[in-house]
């Protein structure tokens, strides 16, 4: 999107190793997704010498429970830019991974897990079919009220 982006990401309840904490995790990941916000906004301060802030928002976030929540959320971002009357077809965007869940290969999206845990179809037609279905717009509100939008 021109003026933001989203990110569903997954973050186990364990990992070897590591002891996760749901709610002090996600904390942390917050603080680090702000962090990294916050380098390149430097960064592309400094390249284009120029001060001031890049992202008009603080980076939010929210943690999604088990019901079909994450699976709107997942073909939301996908149609965001459809939404947004940015494109005609979900796979114009050249930013989304619409495309590589599309063609069913990826360099950064876990394509496998997206399957297993948001019931992605793996069939190349009845992916495309079921992301341009209408998503409940209900539910969407609900997303964005949560969301602080």
């Amino acid at each position: 999107m021109p003026n933001h982006f989203h990110l569903l990401i997954y973050v186990p309840d364990t990992c070897e190793g590591l002891n996760f904490i749901p709610n002090q995790n996600h904390q942390i990941l917050v603080r680090k997704l702000g962090t990294l916000l916050s380098s390149y906004s430097q960064a592309i301060n400094k390249q284009e010498e120029k001060s001031g802030s890049l992202f008009q928002q603080k980076t939010k976030s929210k943690i999604l429970g088990l019901d079909n929540y994450p699976t709107t959320c997942f073909h939301y971002i996908h149609q965001n830019p459809l939404q947004a009357n940015l494109v005609i077809n979900m796979e114009d965007w050249s930013y989304s991974s619409f495309q590589d869940y599309l063609e069913g290969e990826s360099n950064v999206c876990n394509i496998a897990l997206a399957r297993e845990l948001l019931e992605v179809p793996a069939m190349r037609d009845k992916f495309y079919n079921e992301s341009y279905l209408v998503l409940d717009q209900d539910l969407i509100k609900n997303i964005l009220i949560r969301k602080g939008f």
